[in-house]
């Protein structure tokens, strides 16, 4: 017979908020650290500008999430730490190799977590789901990166299936993150009370190829 003890409570909404704050506002001080690295290589300096610009938006939104979190009595580097590791290895494996391919991991992995972001908070409370809206889905930050790639594939048109490889590797990463993370932390303990946990997955992680899909066809780009 098992031991219930050693079995993993499932955890209230709270937790599962907390959990998906801290998530997010580690994604954010990452993605202001890798667009302020990137702005230093840009090939213009309107280029750089805007990148840093970018940056700083991604700043915003962490300082927005650490505040609350902290005007919930909690510690923010304590919520994030158990994504840290996670997120720095899919970094890690998932260098870019010049500036464009910064600029499409970006536009890839933003756009990849805003989807599951908006998808696990979507069962949690109000206000998780108004934190996400306001910090996903900006749409400044896409709008110049899907501008500047498209701008570089004008310029360069074999740059296009370069990338579009890319992109494919880095929706892999991300989809591989996402699952892992979502195991790991029960975020589909709730998708049990709606029906089949595994095809409720399924239709969620083809949503999320779906939306990548659709995000790179306006790219040029076979995803």
């Amino acid at each position: 017979m098992s031991n219930p003890s050693a079995i993993p409570a499932r955890r209230d909404a709270a937790q599962d908020e907390m959990a998906l704050l801290g998530l997010i506002a580690y994604q954010e001080l990452t993605a202001f650290e890798h667009l302020s690295s990137d702005a230093r290589f840009s090939p213009t300096l309107v280029d750089r500008e805007t990148l840093a610009r970018l940056a700083v938006t991604e700043f915003g939104h962490y300082e927005l999430i650490r505040e609350i979190i902290a005007s919930r009595g909690m510690d923010a580097q304590e919520v994030m730490e158990p994504f840290m590791s996670s997120l720095d290895e899919m970094h890690e494996r998932t260098k870019p190799g010049d500036w464009y391919e910064s600029l499409t991991k970006a536009y890839v992995i933003d756009g990849v977590a805003a989807d599951f972001y908006s998808y696990i908070a979507s069962e949690l409370t109000e206000e998780s789901r108004s934190v996400v809206q306001s910090v996903k889905t900006s749409d400044a930050n896409t709008v110049w990166l899907r501008d500047r790639l498209q701008l570089a594939i004008s310029d360069r048109p074999e740059r296009a299936s370069r990338l579009a490889l890319w992109g494919r590797r880095l929706l892999g990463e991300a989809l591989t993150q996402a699952r892992e993370i979502g195991e790991q932390y029960d975020y589909w303990g709730s998708l049990e009370e709606r029906g089949d946990r595994g095809q409720t997955m399924t239709a969620l992680f083809a949503r999320l190829v779906e939306n990548h899909s659709r995000r790179m066809s306006k790219l040029g780009m076979t995803a």
